[in-house]
C-alpha cells in the first residue's frame, strides 16, 4: 500500500519553487489497478517521478508499507519500487532475456552474475508477461509493444510490491493498448503488486481500471470509474472541448462531426 498523506509537488525553476498540486491525501492499493488521467500539463509526469523518488516532494509525506519514503536507501527503493518509463530502451545486441534479467540487479551484487534462483525470477517473469518466445531476440528488432513488454517483465524480475509507469501505451496501436492494460490488471491481481500508471486513454481506463485518479488543477478526483462518472466529474473533464460529450451510463465518449 502507497499512502500520500497532505502531500505537495512541484519543482525548482529560475524564478523560485513551482508547485504543481498540493494536499494530496490518497492511497494506492494492491492487487488493483490505478490509473492517472488528467490534461496535459496538469502534474501527472511530477506526480510519478514524486512516487518514484526521481524528484522530491515540497511537502507532506509518501509512504510504502509503514515507512516513510525518504527513509528508504537506494538499494532498498530498487526492491521496493519497479518503474517504466515511456522512452524506448537505447541498447544495441542485448536480447530480451538479457534486458528482464537487469531487474534483478538490486539483488546480484557487485559482479552481477545470476545465480539458479535469478534465473528462475527473470523465466517467471517472462512467463507472466507471455514472452517466453521473445527471450533470444534482440531488444533492437522489437516492436513497440513487445518492447514494452521486456520493460514490464524488468519490472517484475526486480520482485518490487510496487510498480509505477508513464503512458505505457503510448507508441501502441489500439489492440495492442487493450492488451497492454488487461496484462497489467492481470498482473496486479495474480501477482498482488501495486500497480500505478498514467496514461492518456481514457476510454480504456474506463473500462479496465478498478481505481481512477483524475487531477484537476487544485484537486485529486478518486473513485471507481462509475462512482466518478455518477459524480459529473468524468462529465467536466471530457466535456471541456465543443462537440465531444460523455455518456455517463456507458462510460463513452462520443464526438459530434
Amino acid at each position: 500500500m502507497v499512502t500520500l498523506t497532505d502531500l505537495s509537488i512541484g519543482y525548482q525553476t529560475k524564478k523560485g519553487t513551482k508547485v504543481v498540486a498540493e494536499h494530496l491525501d490518497a492511497t494506492i492499493n494492491s492487487g488493483e489497478l490505478t490509473c492517472l488521467l488528467g490534461q496535459n500539463g496538469i502534474g501527472k509526469s511530477t506526480l510519478l517521478r514524486t512516487l518514484s523518488a526521481f524528484q522530491p516532494k515540497l511537502a507532506g509525506s509518501i509512504t510504502i508499507g509503514d515507512r516513510e519514503l525518504d527513509s528508504y536507501t537506494d538499494r532498498e527503493l530498487a526492491r521496493m519500487i519497479g518503474v517504466v518509463l515511456t522512452e524506448r530502451p537505447d541498447v544495441q545486441q542485448m536480447t530480451a532475456r538479457e534486458m528482464v534479467s537487469l531487474g534483478r540487479s538490486p539483488y546480484t551484487g557487485f559482479w552481477g552474475r545470476l545465480s539458479a534462483d535469478d534465473e528462475q525470477v527473470v523465466s517467471e517473469a517472462l512467463r507472466l508477461v507471455d514472452i517466453e518466445s521473445l527471450e533470444e531476440r534482440l531488444v533492437s528488432t522489437l516492436s513497440d509493444g513487445e518492447r514494452q513488454k521486456v520493460m514490464i517483465a524488468k519490472a517484475l524480475a526486480q520482485q518490487t510490491p510496487v510498480v509505477y509507469l508513464d503512458e505505457p501505451t503510448a507508441f501502441l496501436d489500439y489492440p495492442s493498448k487493450v492488451e497492454m492494460l488487461l496484462l497489467l490488471r492481470r498482473i496486479s491481481r495474480e501477482a498482488h503488486k501495486t500497480v500505478f500508471l498514467s496514461t492518456h486513454d481514457l476510454e480504456l481506463a474506463l473500462q479496465v481500471a478498478d481505481v481512477l485518479w483524475l487531477m484537476e488543477p487544485g484537486r485529486l478526483h478518486i473513485g471507481q470509474p462509475r462512482a466518478l462518472a455518477r459524480q459529473g466529474v468524468l462529465s467536466r473533464f471530457v466535456e471541456r472541448t465543443p462537440g465531444v460529450t460523455f455518456d455517463a451510463a456507458r462510460l463513452a465518449v462520443s464526438v459530434v462531426v
